[in-house]
């Protein structure tokens, strides 16, 4: 994460930003790369010959934190204002991930880059936030606790840092405990991990790129540490998290004490896109994780070239050590296919997000699949499932003022679909939503289609469903039609596409991705019926 935050587009590679490869593609010199397709046309990312292409997980899944507990690796992200939060995941290998839950459910603020990790058999989340209109939300960092992955998780406890971003958890050679923070500071922690233990300390001076490189801002941040050998090693980016496509990179420095000093690793950067032609842009944000057979990997994220609408995308690459005990990223620009981590059992796992998209309400998937994006404290009381039908209960005049129910996906090019029905006094339909100043969608109420683009309602024109029609949204490399139906059967292209490459955080700033979801404003309710998804 940074915060230096850039609200224009770069002139740097804008034609390859605009006009990138198909999805799959690689550079023309490396010859085409494409994914296995899984359940609903789903990319893959385990492609069943013992390669695997990246993304492990396709979609916003940013400032990845992973932990290695026993033959099981749990990894969260970054969920910025939707809430229920920072969903767990599982891993045996690496590359096959499924959902375990949320660990955050109360509205604290928008949650930027977390720390997982285990201490003496207990489970931290480490989480900065940003305050938001939220009540209660505050600009700091917080800690949650469990004694199981599954939790059930505490309830926040302010660790008064408002100042820094990024925490990352180390234990010293003595048994302290430590959160080292974005611009090389630390600071010490209680035993119990659960408050200050002293004041922030200034302990690194990062290692700075040549001044003629086209970055963002130098933005020291994300440091992660990792003890091996006779080492404590820092990882940290650089470079600004956005902008420039070739801006954001990963650098490392060493110590043998907790305490330092940190010397510089010698072939810094160790990660960075150098061409706006790459697959994979602003590649950064990493951590070290020791692989199933002893081997040893590192996960960051990156931009996929022509999809900025995806949000930033969790990457894996292998790590080396080399005799003079430093370690260093292989895998090229991740474009191409690589050989899984050895001994890791997938146990099945499905791809991606580890179940269908397509939801028929029967199952709660509240804050597995759905979440609501900047809930107030009761936003939950407003979901009802009954006989295989969601009712989702009115609020606000519009998806800019009544928390929609949004979702992440992973796929340059697909549809949704729903049958929706709506009371008398309601708007309802299906959106495609960045934040509360930036979404499309089409809605409708008894007599007339609404239409929202640029984060405004664009229009009411007239039709004849009356309160209940099914309505398709289709996502096709961010050009966006929309389709209705009385039966399901026989379809109306309504009139008024749209083209949302522009609906992104270089444009609008605050990190997010481009989320399909839907909602329902007014007064009453509304009713939605088999939700479907399908990558195109």
């Amino acid at each position: 994460m940074t915060t230096n935050r850039r609200h224009a587009l770069t002139g740097l590679g804008l034609g390859a930003f605009l006009f990138g490869a198909p999805a799959g593609a690689a550079p023309a010199k490396n010859g085409p790369a494409t994914w296995r397709k899984g359940i609903e046309g789903q990319r893959q990312p385990d492609l069943g010959n013992g390669t695997f292409l990246n993304p492990i997980m396709a979609g916003d899944h940013p400032d990845p934190s992973i932990l290695k507990d026993g033959d099981n690796y749990y990894m969260t992200f970054s969920t910025f204002d939707a809430y229920p939060g920072l969903v767990i995941w599982q891993s045996k290998d690496l590359v096959n991930w499924r959902p375990i839950g949320p660990a955050l459910t109360r509205n604290i603020g928008s949650v930027w880059a977390p720390e997982l990790c285990q201490h003496k058999g207990r489970y931290y989340l480490y989480i900065p936030t940003k305050k938001t209109s939220a009540p209660g939300s505050k600009t700091t960092s917080w800690v949650i606790w469990a004694d199981r992955i599954e939790g059930p998780w505490s309830e926040p406890i302010d660790l008064d840092l408002p100042r820094h971003i990024d925490p990352g958890h180390a234990v010293g050679e003595d048994g302290s405990r430590w959160l080292f923070l974005s611009g090389g500071d630390r600071v010490r922690l209680s035993d119990d991990g659960l408050s200050k233990a002293g004041e922030v300390e200034h302990v690194y001076d990062p290692w700075r790129y040549p001044s003629d490189w086209v970055v963002e801002g130098f933005s020291p941040e994300g440091p992660k540490i990792t003890r091996h050998g006779q080492y404590y090693y820092m990882i940290l980016a650089v470079g600004g998290t956005a902008g420039p496509p070739t801006g954001h990179m990963v650098i490392a420095a060493r110590s043998k004490s907790i305490n330092g000093p940190w010397e510089h690793h010698p072939r810094n950067p160790l990660v960075r896109t150098t061409s706006a032609g790459e697959k994979w842009w602003s590649r950064g944000h990493a951590t070290l994780v020791e692989g199933p057979s002893g081997d040893w990997w590192g996960v960051y994220h990156g931009y996929e070239n022509g999809f900025w609408t995806l949000g930033r995308q969790t990457l894996l690459a292998p790590v080396t050590w080399s005799k003079d005990g430093w370690f260093d990223f292989g895998g090229g620009d991740l474009s191409q296919p690589i050989k899984k981590p050895k001994g890791g059992k997938p146990h099945g796992f499905q791809p991606v997000h580890g179940q269908a998209l397509s939801d028929d309400f029967t199952t709660d998937k509240y804050g597995i699949q759905w979440n609501f994006f900047n809930p107030s404290p009761d936003e939950k009381s407003r979901i009802r499932r009954e006989n295989g039908v969601l009712h989702l209960t009115a609020s606000g005049e519009a998806p800019s003022s009544g928390a929609p129910l949004i979702t992440i996906v992973g796929d340059p090019a697909y549809e949704i679909e729903m049958e929706i029905e709506v009371d008398a006094g309601v708007r309802a339909g299906l959106l495609l939503f960045y934040d509360t100043k930036l979404y499309c969608g089409l809605g409708f109420d008894a007599q007339n289609f609404v239409t929202h683009q640029y984060g405004i309602e664009r229009g009411r024109p007239a039709h004849d469903y009356g309160r209940r029609m099914r309505m398709r949204l289709r996502n096709d490399r961010h050009i966006v039609t929309f389709d209705t139906s009385a039966d399901g059967q026989t379809w109306r292209r309504f009139d008024r596409g749209m083209e949302v490459s522009g609906y992104h955080h270089n444009v609008r700033g605050g990190f997010l991705m481009l989320k399909p979801g839907f909602y329902a404003a007014g007064q009453g309710e509304a009713r939605f019926h088999q939700f479907r998804y399908r990558a195109l």
